[in-house]
């Protein structure tokens, strides 16, 4: 079983980490709906007009 040599200093060990938890934008894709072209994360209802692949799924309460 391997061990380690020296003790990891904490600086080295949270540079390690800290590549973990770096924000990045959500990749967005355009609502499906031709009429609706609102940006909706894939794979997901669009809020604005109830489309999901290319298909009403959802009635959405006009406001």
């Amino acid at each position: 079983m391997a061990v380690p040599k020296k003790k990891v200093s904490k600086a080295r060990r949270d540079k390690r980490r800290s590549n973990n938890s770096k924000l990045t934008m959500p990749g967005l894709v355009k609502c499906s709906n031709p009429a609706c072209s609102e940006m909706v994360a894939p794979h997901c209802v669009c809020k604005v007009c109830g489309y999901y692949g290319g298909k009403k799924v959802l009635n959405v309460k006009e406001a």
